[in-house]
């Protein structure tokens, strides 16, 4: 989509092999990313998100089908890395994770200061235990944790400091890109906004590329730069934040919209009627046709890919 983007995704599929057949999760994605720009990927629960994550981080379950694509850095197409050199070059160096339940993520046995200077020690970031702890309080202070909770054990923070320590493990390294998968999800309201505002404060003192992983359309928008919208397993609309929080194009994304509550004026809130397509056995053609409200005798064969504006891509019929 962006050719001078920093890090780029062409046509990337993963694929699980299952009793039932095969899972078509995450099926001919392609976006691109200027560097110090956030993504937000957006859709339901079920559209493939947490599975585009696996792909783009090399986390693969043993049940895998296919697993075919580019993923470029720098222009530096990172699938050709053996998986090995993938994890000596690029797992924590270049792209690291934010998980989404941060203390199934964290070892309860070990304290938080172990665990992420670990990194630091095992990528020869650091020369020493020492020098890899005075690196771990930096990032603490920067992420907002109290000093005093390095020698504390995940089982003794809260939710929202637990998550503050995941995040400072992604960043200990510094890696000029962090994949954030739900990171707050399992949070309140507050906490939510508290975790929000320590990604703009990093985003903005280190020009780190983050790509955002979420549900959660009204919370997403206090970072997103760009936003992408999945459906069964693929990209729908891509365009600039501004562009889909106000006037997106895509039906799936109107409806998307048109069901978050706002504060400014007083709107009935639209509904999806139906259920998500299985992706075990996708429809063919357009995969949001039994939902749209808009289809037509087109949307029975697969949509293009077509650029609206630059920058701006939807798969959708309707604007051919």
């Amino acid at each position: 989509m962006e050719s001078k983007a920093f890090f780029r995704v062409e046509d990337l599929k993963l694929h699980f092999r299952t009793q039932r057949g095969i899972v078509q999760a995450v099926d001919g994605i392609t976006f691109g990313l200027v560097k110090g720009r956030t993504l937000v990927i957006v859709g339901e629960s079920g559209c493939g998100k947490s599975s585009l994550t696996r792909a783009i981080l090399r986390l693969l379950p043993r049940n895998v089908h296919s697993y075919q694509g580019q993923v470029c850095i720098d222009n530096v197409d990172i699938m050709k890395y053996g998986n090995e050199e993938f994890r000596r070059k690029v797992r924590w160096l270049q792209l690291a994770l934010v998980p989404q339940a941060a203390m199934n993520a964290l070892n309860p046995v070990l304290r938080v200061e172990d665990q992420v200077s670990e990194p630091l020690l095992i990528h020869k970031r650091a020369a020493s235990k020492k020098e890899a702890l005075s690196g771990t309080r930096d990032i603490f202070k920067l992420v907002g944790v109290p000093i005093d909770f390095l020698k504390r054990y995940p089982f003794e923070l809260s939710g929202g400091m637990r998550q503050r320590v995941a995040i400072a493990m992604a960043l200990v390294t510094q890696s000029p890109i962090v994949v954030l998968d739900e990171p707050t999800s399992a949070l309140d309201v507050l906490t939510q906004a508290n975790i929000m505002n320590v990604l703009k404060k990093i985003k903005e003192e280190f020009q780190t590329t983050f790509i955002l992983i979420t549900h959660d359309i009204a919370t997403s928008s206090e970072i997103a730069d760009d936003a992408a919208v999945m459906y069964a397993g693929q990209i729908v609309e891509f365009c600039d934040a501004g562009r889909f929080y106000k006037n997106p194009s895509h039906p799936y994304s109107q409806k998307l919209m048109a069901s978050v509550p706002s504060l400014r004026e007083d709107k009935e809130l639209a509904y999806i009627p139906g259920q998500p397509p299985s992706l075990l056995d996708p429809p063919v053609g357009c995969r949001f046709t039994d939902r749209c409200p808009r289809r037509f005798d087109s949307c029975k064969k697969e949509p293009p890919l077509t650029e609206l504006e630059p920058g701006h891509f939807v798969k959708c019929w309707l604007y051919q």
